[in-house]
């Protein structure tokens, strides 16, 4: 069986976001940690997070036993961290504390990811529905785990986790595209890609709504201060020490902060389009972005990637209605990167007002050149 076919089973009728509702809450053995984590809106804006967090008694990982469990302890102890490190009218920490540090590492390590927050512990894994019945969208959202908390912050995590979902109407049929390019199945891979753009429409549309609730000058001073990493960050140039971390030998460790460019929806779009980005530092950014992602989510954008092309089967068939509808797709595509270039103007360079952290993203790069980049990329993939 090739390697596209084995995720034909694989429940995308969320996307990438679980098939199964976030854990709420870790087990009673959790409990003074779950408290903490529940405080810690609260405790940020006083003197007590970081006296409170290090007398915090030791991680009992030996009592996650789902996989739900350990990804709500990394969403917890990743939230718990940047507000320790980052705590407003504190300075900077460089050092975590080694009750956090240990169990975040060994969280980690079962997940196959860095002890950092990523875009899978704050949106993927953070929500949950207020009508349980209801759909997963906007207006029945919220998050389990918050910074400061409030309707900006609340509006810009659970719109991602709308836009995550929409895009599942398209995830679920990459593998059938590929399967129909095998099968040379003009038919099913026109309605492949019909769906495929449909979903970046829907996408696209719930992004567009990020500015009914979300006001860019509260994102950029009360929400994305605390979204940063230790790579690339000009507060953390040393990197960050994970106390009592075996592994890492009390040397100091840079990881990136959370980003849009975690999420593994456009990779996976980019994929079955064949939308390649040069070999540059950008690209090298976007691959190590990857590393942030859960495993199973890696492992089917490259399965993706690897499988049969539809851009050359269709290139080779001359056949004029399945190259409208792929070009539909890369023009939505085009329209979503737009959108987001745009919103980066809005929310981070206008509000910045010079500040030296406006020329790098939350993950550490020069964003506005990698967005135009990629903008510029995709539309010449349009087939003529």
């Amino acid at each position: 069986m090739s390697s596209y076919t084995t995720f034909m089973d694989r429940d995308f009728s969320r996307g990438f976001l679980p098939p199964e509702d976030p854990l709420l809450r870790l087990s009673d053995a959790f409990d003074v940690w779950e408290e903490t984590a529940q405080d810690l809106s609260k405790l940020a804006l006083s003197q007590h997070i970081r006296p409170t967090v290090e007398a915090l008694p030791p991680f009992p990982s030996d009592s996650l036993v789902t996989e739900s469990s350990w990804e709500r302890a990394m969403t917890m102890l990743s939230f718990m961290a940047n507000l320790y490190v980052f705590a407003p009218d504190h300075i900077t920490a460089t050092r975590l504390p080694r009750n956090l540090a240990v169990a975040w590492h060994t969280v980690a390590t079962h997940l196959h990811r860095p002890p950092m927050l990523a875009y899978a512990g704050q949106v993927l894994y953070n929500w949950r529905r207020l009508d349980p019945d209801g759909p997963v969208a906007v207006g029945n959202l919220a998050m389990i785990q918050n910074f400061l908390g409030g309707m900006d912050e609340e509006w810009f995590v659970t719109l991602h986790v709308n836009i995550e979902a929409e895009a599942g109407r398209g995830l679920k049929v990459l593998p059938w595209a590929q399967q129909a390019v095998t099968d040379e199945n003009t038919g099913k891979l026109s309605h492949c890609l019909a769906e495929i753009a449909a979903s970046l429409v829907a996408a696209k549309t719930v992004l567009l709504r990020m500015p009914e609730r979300c006001d860019p000058n509260t994102y950029y001073h009360r929400v994305r201060p605390y979204m940063f990493g230790w790579k690339d960050n000009p507060d953390l140039p040393g990197g960050m020490v994970y106390e009592g971390v075996n592994a890492y030998h009390e040397q100091p460790r840079e990881f990136r902060g959370e980003t849009g460019a975690q999420s593994s929806v456009i990779y996976a779009f980019d994929a079955i389009l064949g939308i390649a980005h040069e070999h540059d530092a950008m690209r090298a950014y976007l691959n190590e972005m990857r590393d942030y992602m859960p495993m199973a989510d890696r492992a089917f954008i490259e399965a993706i990637e690897t499988g049969p092309s539809v851009r050359n089967f269709i290139l080779q068939s001359g056949n004029h209605d399945l190259r409208d509808v792929y070009n539909e797709c890369v023009k939505t595509l085009y329209e979503f990167r737009k959108l987001h270039i745009e919103y980066a103007a809005l929310y981070i360079i206008k509000p910045a007002d010079g500040s030296r952290k406006s020329a790098v993203g939350t993950g550490g790069t020069p964003f506005t050149v990698y967005l135009k980049k990629h903008i510029d990329e995709t539309l010449r993939h349009l087939i003529s």
